[in-house]
């Protein structure tokens, strides 16, 4: 069964920077493609951002766009969210996600694994 560990949550002051990780362990399948989606409090989850292992492909959500780059390290089965120019609507849970299966990558019903959640919190 896959595994996937975030971290590198946290507390940040707004326009602050954080750089969230997820690694997969005991992969038995060929990615296709991880993402991040987050849930707020009182709010449903959303895309964040995805990559697709071959090629690197990288989408984002508008509201991050341009704050936020996902990247990925292919021998390390790990990916990464660097979130730049932070905001307090920034604040939520983040989870990654990943897949082996072609799948539409902003929405959450394609990911067949999913990480604990690590929080960050934005505070103005």
């Amino acid at each position: 069964q896959v595994q996937l560990v975030e971290s590198g949550g946290g507390l940040v002051q707004a326009g602050g920077s954080l750089r969230l990780s997820c690694a997969a362990s005991r992969r038995t399948f060929s990615m296709y493609g991880m993402a991040w989606f987050r849930q707020a409090p009182g709010k449903e989850r959303e895309f964040v951002a995805a990559i697709r292992w071959n090629g690197g492909s990288t989408y984002y959500t508008d509201s991050v766009k341009g704050r936020v780059i996902i990247s990925r390290d292919s021998a390390k089965d790990t990916v990464y969210l660097q979130m730049n120019g932070l905001k307090p609507e920034d604040t939520a849970v983040y989870y990654c996600a990943a897949t082996g299966r072609a799948i539409a990558v902003r929405s959450s019903l394609g990911y067949d694994y999913w990480g604990q959640g690590t929080q960050v919190t934005v505070s103005s």
